[in-house]
């Protein structure tokens, strides 16, 4: 059976892309128009959900960091026209692939021109996608990379797709050139090219050398979909030809489903690939341009109903804006460069009918509406500023039972990083100058009650942003004994008002609120970590780094800068350690010099020195390497995982100062190991209700490679908001 189109004569017939005339699709739709266990996740603008196209869609919005509905903004008209293309009912004013497939709506653009996109946030909300049972994900957006290199959270994120099982669909981009996007460039993506009505590639849609094994062409010409408010529009770009592959997935999976078959979206990826039509180069066209061919729906059918797959391959790869992939139409260009204040940066491209140009501060797309005007999209920012641990010692706060919403079952986050703080305003900026007391000009310390009569030293100002001045005024809130000068945290002056980082290097990650009975304690901790990261690094006291887990709120915080970022709520102090490098060395070294068997020869100085290089560099690898959000199960496992081992001083000694056996010095043993992986998977064995995880880390001697690694296992269930490891940590050497 065959189900009806609806009349675009309305609308405006002329070179509309015919979405149901795509060969093959409605022998497709006769045997499914989706199947609800089927889920795809749209990374967009803000969709405006009452359009009479998505009456009996089966959609559900995730909270992100674009909190605002859809109005009449240029990345809600975005979104809004990407999801309908998908799941657009049959029958209603736009008829979407995939109607019947599960719809998760993730905001990611905003219509706010100063709320931009990061890679690091496109990587949150890939996770999140991910958390919340997305089989693909479709981004039509990106970011240009001669490269394809990514910042290293986007490429975990996107890897972690590939080890879910899970499919990115993204647009190859709009700059007309033999370049790339990320993230449509990196492994496993499935990049998409935009062609017209004849199957030929639009000029503007991009041809990168990654492209030719993992990009496919698909119809990316005046695409008809929804408008906020319920109208509708004509659209071109990789940005449209993007859902319109990403729905096919759907319904081959949901064919698959069909066959009693469980849903493989890297098997119909490896398939779109190896049907794809190749280009004729016959017909004079640069074939570079087809990248690896044309989709072809029905050879992809036929390929996934008879079984006839390879593996798919995954490839090694790691500026960092996102932002949406359109084409703009040449009568826009005084409206596009009017509209450069929006940050973008990229080189964009006009329709089929005219030549193609290049426009510098733009990236403003092309819309036909129902009276043929042509208007002009902006999509976000492309200018590189991304815009679209130990116990911490802290008293009462022990133990305190986890609470999880009814309505949800919780977020949550172990994540890694630095304590830094934020005032939003500058009125807040001001209110804390205002009440931290003068200090002396010589080492900015507090004024005394009691100065001396002959001081060579005179008071100034506070300076709110210097960190040791903070951290005098929050411990005014305790006695010398560490004990609350106030009974709650609510009683101590402008608590509320500061606002609690964690940060990547400098980049904030997560806002930290206290949140009642355990505030105060939570309040102090935080006041303790600031107070070590100030100390000189040669302090034993010095913290390093400071692990922190809590529960994502659903709320976001508004930076001085105009950052937005997720707000954690730590439920108690349990589990907040920080990183003490200088103290883990020292408790080191006194294990080593107090394991000298007798007789051996023991440790020299220069030893003691490569020990310690040994262990500040395995500390630094293990924050560098693995740096993530902490926020999917296997990244909460990777970071409890390496705080784990930060207090494990004893396992330190016996791997990292090569103590297999005895303390020995032969020239044939280093003195010693170094980090060689350090792996996380899925366990294979967990207990009920529970999320368990292997994590494998392997050390080796630099000075001997055929020597056997040591090898450290844990198995941690991060289904709680503190992880915890399942049995002993095991130990062993492995060939």
């Amino acid at each position: 059976m065959e189900l009806d189109v609806p009349d675009l004569a309305t609308v405006n017939t002329k070179g509309v892309t015919d979405i149901a005339g795509l060969p093959r699709l409605k022998s497709l739709w006769a045997e499914t128009i989706g199947d609800p266990r089927v889920c795809v996740a749209v990374l967009d603008g803000p969709v405006d959900q009452s359009h009479p196209c998505f009456e009996g869609a089966n959609l559900t919005s995730l909270p992100t960091l674009v909190s605002e509905v859809a109005g009449s903004g240029l990345m809600s008209g975005h979104g809004t026209h990407i999801t309908s293309t998908i799941f657009g009912q049959h029958g209603s004013p736009v008829t979407g692939i995939a109607p019947g497939c599960r719809g998760l709506l993730v905001p990611v653009f905003s219509d706010n021109r100063k709320r931009k996109l990061s890679q690091m946030d496109l990587a949150r909300a890939i996770n999140q996608a991910v958390e919340a049972g997305a089989h693909i994900i479709n981004v039509s957006g990106g970011e240009l990379s001669q490269s394809g290199e990514a910042d290293p959270i986007l490429v975990n994120a996107v890897r972690f797709c590939n080890d879910e099982g899970v499919l990115i669909v993204a647009a190859a981009g709009n700059n007309g050139c033999e370049c790339l996007h990320v993230p449509a460039a990196l492994p496993s993506v499935l990049a998409v090219g935009a062609m017209n009505a004849q199957g030929l590639p639009i000029d503007y849609s991009n041809w990168g050398q990654t492209y030719q094994t993992q990009g496919i062409l698909a119809p990316g010409e005046n695409i008809l979909g929804a408008e906020p408010g319920g109208g509708t529009s004509l659209r071109s770009g990789t940005s449209f030809a993007t859902p319109l592959v990403s729905g096919i997935v759907a319904l081959l999976l949901s064919i698959q489903l069909l066959q009693g078959e469980k849903p493989d979206p890297h098997a119909v990826r490896e398939a779109i690939l190896k049907s794809a039509l190749p280009c004729n180069p016959e017909m004079g066209e640069d074939c570079r341009r087809f990248l690896a061919g044309s989709l072809n729906i029905s050879g992809a059918y036929t390929l996934i109903t008879k079984g006839e797959l390879a593996e798919v391959s995954d490839q090694n790869s790691e500026e960092v804006v996102i932002q949406p992939s359109e084409a703009i139409d040449p009568s826009s260009q005084e409206s596009a460069l009017q509209s450069s204040e929006i940050g973008i940066q990229a080189a964009e491209a006009i329709n089929s009918e005219s030549t193609p140009i290049t426009i510098q501060n733009s990236g403003n797309p092309m819309r036909v509406t129902s009276n043929n005007v042509a208007t002009v999209d902006a999509s976000s920012d492309n200018s590189g500023n991304v815009v679209p641990s130990g116990d911490c010692g802290c008293e009462g706060g022990t133990v305190a039972s986890s609470v999880t919403p009814s309505n949800a079952p919780m977020s949550l986050v172990y994540a890694i990083g630095i304590i830094g703080y934020d005032f939003g305003t500058e009125a807040r900026r001001d209110s804390f100058k205002q009440l931290m007391p003068f200090v002396r000009s010589d080492n900015y310390q507090p004024f005394p009650e009691n100065p001396p009569e002959d001081r060579d030293f005179f008071l100034v100002p506070a300076n709110p942003y210097d960190a040791k001045q903070m951290v005098n005024y929050l411990r005014t809130a305790f006695d010398s004994e560490g004990n609350p000068q106030t009974p709650t945290y609510e009683d101590i002056p402008e608590a509320a008002s500061l606002i609690w980082t964690l940060n990547l290097e400098l980049t904030p990650i997560y806002a930290i609120e206290p949140q009642s009975p355990f505030a105060l304690a939570v309040y102090k901790c935080l006041a303790d970590f600031l107070q070590g990261q100030v100390l000189d690094k040669e302090n034993e006291d010095y913290v390093e780094r400071v692990a922190i887990p809590g529960v994502l709120t659903g709320r976001t915080v508004t930076l001085f800068s105009g950052q937005v970022v997720p707000v954690i709520e730590p439920l108690n102090t349990r589990g907040m350690y920080a990183w003490k490098v200088q103290q883990i060395i020292t408790d080191v070294m006194r294990s080593i010099h107090e394991q000298v068997t007798e007789g051996a020869t023991p440790i020299t100085t220069q030893q003691e020195a490569e020990v310690k290089y040994s262990l500040e560099n395995f500390l630094m690898r293990i924050y560098y390497d693995l740096r993530n959000l902490g926020q999917t199960s296997q990244e909460r496992a990777q970071n409890f995982a390496a705080t784990n081992i930060f207090q494990a001083a004893d396992a330190l000694v016996k791997v990292l100062s090569n103590q297999s056996r005895t303390w020995v010095t032969s020239e044939s043993q280093a003195v010693t190991m170094q980090l060689d992986s350090f792996n996380v998977e899925r366990s294979p064995f967990c207990r009920k209700d529970s999320d368990c995880w292997d994590v494998k880390i392997k050390f080796f001697d630099p000075e001997n490679t055929d020597r056997a690694k040591r090898v450290m296992r844990y198995t941690i269930d991060v289904s709680d908001i503190m992880p915890v490891t399942l049995g002993s940590v095991r130990m062993w050497d492995e060939s």
